[in-house]
């Protein structure tokens, strides 16, 4: 984790906010702090970090409800902090999803391991999600060009001619061979 990162800090507690902000700035990072759960979601939202740490317990918006809308605007890893070791909380915790838990008050070793695991974790998520997503992609086009090779089968071709036919058009259009096998079946594009 030797990359600097903006940080988003949220306690009620001033000498909390202090302390980590003190940490967090003589390892090099950025540091944006807030006193609440509704001042947090304001600041992630007018100057988005890369990294939050937020209490579970504060006034106004707790930190669960803070962290919901936070990775509603954007996604980015979560670290919860408490001073309670609450089972339910964690459950909730569990749920948003978040990338850590540390329990006040906060050593500096401590938060070093659950920033880089955190990021690390988040990072590798999102990755998997993304090769999902394509994959998903790609068995969609896949049934769309067997579904056009059915249609042009139809007018007497092999599968094999069929797929060369789209291939063709989508050579010639400069265009994907799901595009020309959507036209085929006749289906629209979202």
């Amino acid at each position: 984790m030797s990359k600097s990162m903006r940080v988003l800090i949220a306690d009620d507690e001033s000498i909390i906010r202090m302390g980590l902000r003190a940490i967090l700035t003589d390892l090099g990072h950025t540091v944006i702090s807030a006193s609440d759960g509704v001042e947090a979601v304001t600041l992630a939202h007018r100057d988005p970090p890369d990294i939050a740490l937020l209490d579970i317990r504060m006034p106004f918006r707790d930190g669960l409800e803070s962290a919901r809308e936070i990775v509603k605007l954007r996604p980015i890893p979560i670290i919860i902090l408490t001073a309670f070791s609450d089972t339910a909380l964690l459950d909730q915790a569990a749920s948003i999803p978040v990338q850590g838990y540390l329990v006040k008050p906060v050593k500096r070793d401590d938060l070093i391991a659950a920033m880089r695991m955190a990021v690390a974790t988040f990072g590798e998520k999102r990755e998997l999600k993304e090769k999902v997503d394509e994959l998903e992609e790609k068995l969609t086009s896949r049934k769309l060009i067997d579904r056009a090779k059915g249609v042009l089968m139809k007018d007497g071709m092999t599968e094999t001619e069929a797929y060369h036919e789209i291939q063709i058009r989508a050579r010639s259009r400069r265009t994907t061979m799901s595009q020309i096998a959507q036209e085929l079946i006749g289906v629209k594009t979202q």
